[in-house]
């Protein structure tokens, strides 16, 4: 137990290199007030095909592969995320076939949950005999005792934005969420010197909207790239070496 609040104290306010399935088991139990995370995708398999649905769809899939973002999650690091957190308190950003699966774990263990939604105003235009693609899921899970901080602003649980473009050219990610609604869910649940672990950091939106906003947090990524791209935008640097509106917000709110 003391070399795991060792760790935990070491890495608070960084982001970790390594693997989150065997890292997370070096965090204390009842350690964390919150997990915010944007798991690996499950994508169903999509048929060769010359329509235009088919091209995107294969595009997509190719992307998340390169980025090793299309096999999903090893479902057994829930068990970790409930050892590790004080009560249940969980954010989980996963694609509609991964929906079912994880809330069946959590109403096992006796949480309420909600179903937040991020609603694209400028989906890609699919057809073909499909719904738009505009639409991603974020599943929040806690379990008695855990309050809810007030705000009518922080209380929606939907956000309506365009693509999100302008993030994915600063961080290259291609999964990346917006980061105003990121902040405005960790809000909600957090309180000032509170810690957020994000296990599948990805380009770092977690650690930021955590940082900017007076929250600890501790971010895991497996992938050298999106580590470096996170603790440079952390650092207020993105992905092509500049420097990002967050440092002129850290100037500012000194």
């Amino acid at each position: 137990m003391e070399k795991q609040n060792n760790w935990l104290e070491e890495h608070k306010n960084s982001i970790v290199l390594g693997d989150s399935y065997e890292l997370i088991k070096k965090i204390p139990n009842n350690s964390i007030d919150c997990i915010y995370t944007d798991i690996p995708y499950k994508y169903v398999n999509v048929g060769k095909g010359e329509s235009d649905l088919s091209k995107r769809m294969g595009k997509k899939k190719m992307e998340l592969k390169e980025n090793g973002l299309e096999d999903g999650v090893d479902y057994s690091i829930l068990n970790e995320f409930i050892r590790v957190m004080k009560k249940i308190n969980v954010f989980i950003w996963c694609s509609k076939l991964q929906i079912l699966d994880i809330i069946n774990f959590f109403d096992d263990v006796g949480c309420r949950f909600e179903i937040l939604v991020w609603c694209k105003s400028n989906p890609s235009p699919t057809t073909n005999n499909v719904w738009l693609p505009d639409i991603e899921y974020c599943l929040y899970f806690r379990e008695k005792g855990v309050p809810l901080n007030e705000g009518y602003e922080l209380k929606s649980k939907y956000f309506i934005s365009p693509i999100n473009k302008s993030d994915k050219e600063l961080y290259k990610h291609p999964t990346i969420k917006p980061l105003k609604q990121v902040e405005q869910h960790l809000k909600h649940v957090l309180k000032a010197g509170q810690i957020v672990l994000d296990p599948f950091c990805g380009s770092g939106t977690t650690c930021e909207a955590a940082k900017v906003n007076g929250f600890n947090f501790i971010g895991i990524e497996n992938n050298k790239k999106w580590h470096k791209i996170a603790v440079d935008r952390i650092n207020g640097i993105t992905a092509d070496g500049q420097t990002s509106i967050f440092t002129d917000f850290e100037e500012l709110t000194k």
